[in-house]
């Protein structure tokens, strides 16, 4: 649902209409490189969580294993190429302040790290170890979800102060990669029939 409300903002965004959500504010930093990473940000970011949706289905890696294999390699190059680079750029441009754009540069960051490792992983054929990292990098995805769910409900009942977007540029991403680290440490590697 949050990903078509998204989705549904776009025809705002091209031409770019300065009273859209996102772009209030942003006229004086739109031109140039800022435009160039905001446009790459706006069609990585939905395919990088739809393929993300896709890949971590456990009935479709065992029934498509080619097509898994396939995709994950779009996924990657979509995430290292578009995703982390067009974020780190929009991070500089952050409302929020420092704080706020040091959280999204650390996401980005975390984000390539993660598909790196899960990347390598897959190649040395470290399969537990690859779910793992792409079990990350999914929950680094899906903060922006968050991000605009929490902000949504903020906006909707007026609770907007000026310490909240610095804080959710970090809580988004943060407290559920902690959750997931607790879960993925709680719950005990099942070994897997072999092929």
């Amino acid at each position: 649902m949050v990903l078509v409300g998204i989705l549904r903002n776009y025809p705002r965004y091209l031409p770019p209409d300065f009273t859209a959500d996102f772009l209030v504010g942003r006229r004086g930093s739109f031109d140039g490189a800022y435009a160039w990473a905001f446009y790459a940000h706006l069609i990585s970011g939905p395919l990088a969580l739809l393929l993300g949706l896709l890949l971590i289905d456990s009935d479709f890696r065992r029934r498509f294993a080619l097509w898994h294999r396939a995709l994950g390699r779009v996924q990657g190059a979509n995430v290292l190429l578009l995703l982390v680079p067009s974020g780190l750029w929009m991070a500089g441009y952050a409302d929020g302040g420092i704080v706020a754009r040091l959280g999204f540069a650390l996401l980005a960051v975390a984000t390539g790290l993660c598909v790196a490792c899960g990347w390598r992983a897959a190649v040395a054929r470290q399969i537990d170890n690859h779910r793992r990292w792409m079990q990350r990098c999914f929950v680094l995805l899906c903060s922006a979800v968050f991000l605009r769910l929490i902000s949504a409900v903020a906006t909707l009942t007026g609770a907007s102060p000026d310490w909240l977007y610095p804080l959710l540029a970090w809580t988004t991403w943060v407290v559920p990669l902690l959750v997931n680290e607790v879960v993925m440490a709680a719950r005990p590697d099942r070994p897997r029939p072999s092929s």
